[in-house]
């Protein structure tokens, strides 16, 4: 177990700490859970960028860091979409494009294709932690309709990115 999978594994750790902190009925829940969710997910950045910067890429790393991910930041908008601060039908939006994405991937995999990130998906990505991590602390400044904003870009991205994907490897859908 190299120190980029067991950083991946805190990420994962992290997640039903999140999940607890949140529902937890004290003054300061959503700061604390806000300040897990922003390490949960600078530890995606730095397990990446270790194991690429170290030749330590792993089968595990490639297949648990993009799920670990998705696992947190699905976590905290089903949280945030039952408290009622976001709707719904974007969070369908977001699980509908990561299943997606994921199959995509799946198929690519099953073909010898490795389907790296895109700009999109990066942009995608951190669009979603900068408004999580945003959603948290509304209450500390006037900032929700600047967090509005950025989630509702997000969507846009989520959107997009995922259009993009399936644009891009048409070619591999056709085959199956």
């Amino acid at each position: 177990m190299n120190l980029p999978n067991k950083i991946t594994l805190f990420r994962v750790f992290l997640i039903p700490v999140y999940f607890i902190v949140m529902y937890l009925d004290f003054e300061y829940a959503a700061y604390v859970a806000g300040i897990i969710y922003i390490i949960a997910s600078i530890t995606d950045s730095i397990d990446g960028h270790i194991a690429r910067k170290r030749n330590l890429v792993t089968d595990f790393g490639k297949f648990m860091d993009p799920l670990a991910y998705k696992l947190l930041v699905l976590t905290s908008l089903v949280i945030f979409c039952a408290s009622g601060r976001i709707a719904a039908w974007s969070v369908v939006i977001v699980i509908a494009r990561e299943l997606a994405i994921t199959s995509l991937r799946t198929m690519a995999a099953l073909e010898g294709t490795v389907m790296a990130a895109d700009k999109y998906g990066k942009i995608k990505t951190i669009s979603q932690m900068v408004a999580i991590s945003a959603m948290h602390f509304e209450t500390l400044l006037p900032i929700a309709p600047a967090v509005n904003v950025v989630y509702y870009f997000s969507i846009f991205m989520t959107i997009l990115s995922g259009m993009n994907y399936f644009l891009k490897n048409k070619g591999l859908i056709k085959t199956m």
